[in-house]
């Protein structure tokens, strides 16, 4: 168990809810009212999913070696577009097809970046970062762009039981869990993430996978941007979907991804999640000042992660867990040294 990549953060989040149900004994009591579903716990997968989803495109992205600072931004374009096309008299449906077209726009423009201009992916995405931003304050005209549309608003309010931002995000996860196990994709992926030229070498178009996995981050982060203007009805470019980035990527190394590219886990990223948005309501539940807050939630991860380093991890034995991959032909164990 010492060896799994889940144990640090699995424990992290049973001690966070541990916490929460000391200072609040009702904190995992949940009701079924009017054919939904709501308790503190039902809080937490609804107000995490936005962050859940864009971690899974994240997950992608690091795993090919690369990183997406923009997709802050990008959730912020996608709820000012939306937004601004629904007050000014459009529908719903409509609205949402054009965010999520500009997203694939913005996805493409990423990739295009990293994988042909052949720009380092903080660099480039960088760009997109603080440009987008200011693309969100101009689609708005620095407003606040308030919204009334009950079709708009059942993204991010609406109930089939659990909430509809819970199960779009399952949704997503489920079928980037199935394209990975299932198909060659998940292999692909491994192999551009471990060795991009040695991929290149075997025939795998590397520079399509890459292009792909910053799309689909955009997309995902188009559809989180929707689900945090339909919950507030309102677009705010200023604040929307803002240090979300930051969130996402703590949530994939917390759930064991390397940032060296190659190795990820959709369901380390499941719990990374459950973690960030558990530690954020843990937060306000036990009184720290909200000045306060990064703070502690800094210490946490940090924690988090430090356990899950290759030099704090022992095995069994109290030696350190052997390397995964095989020794070279003629070297001996001391080499490695």
């Amino acid at each position: 168990m010492r060896r799994n990549h889940l144990l640090w953060p699995l424990l992290a989040l049973a001690g966070l809810i541990a916490l929460n149900v000391v200072v609040t004994p009702s904190f995992l009591e949940i009701r079924l009212q009017d054919g939904h579903l709501y308790g503190s716990a039902v809080d937490i997968l609804r107000n995490g999913a936005p962050t859940l989803l864009i971690a899974i495109g994240m997950t992608l992205v690091i795993a090919t070696r690369g990183i997406d600072l923009s997709v802050g931004a990008v959730a912020a374009i996608s709820g000012a577009i939306a937004c601004t096309w629904i007050a000014g008299g459009g529908h719903a449906l409509t609205a949402v097809l054009l965010a999520l077209g500009a997203c694939l726009l913005l996805g493409t423009w990423n990739g295009l970046l990293v994988s042909v201009a052949g720009i380092q992916p903080i660099i480039a995405t960088l760009v997109l970062m603080t440009a987008g931003r200011g693309v969100a304050m101009l689609l708005t005209e620095g407003q606040i762009v308030t919204v009334n549309d009950p079709g708009y608003r059942w993204i991010g309010t609406g109930f089939l039981v659990l909430p509809v931002a819970v199960l779009i995000a399952l949704a997503v996860l489920g079928g980037v869990a199935l394209l990975t196990h299932r198909t060659a994709l998940g292999t692909l992926i491994h192999a551009v993430g471990t060795n991009p030229e040695a991929a290149g070498l075997a025939g795998v178009r590397s520079r399509t996978i890459i292009g792909t996995v910053y799309v689909f981050a955009a997309l995902c982060a188009g559809v989180a941007g929707l689900m945090i203007s339909s919950n507030v009805n309102a677009a705010d470019a200023n604040s929307a979907g803002l240090w979300i980035e930051m969130d996402a990527i703590l949530a994939v190394v917390i759930g064991g991804t390397s940032l060296a590219g190659g190795r990820y886990s959709l369901s380390g990223t499941l719990v990374g999640a459950l973690v960030i948005q558990t530690l954020t309501t843990t937060v306000y539940t036990i009184g720290i000042p909200t000045n306060a807050t990064l703070v502690f939630k800094a210490l946490v991860v940090i924690i988090v992660c430090l356990l899950q380093s290759p030099r704090v991890a022992r095995s069994p034995g109290g030696r350190r867990v052997p390397p995964t991959h095989p020794l070279p032909v003629g070297a001996r164990k001391g080499d490695l040294r």
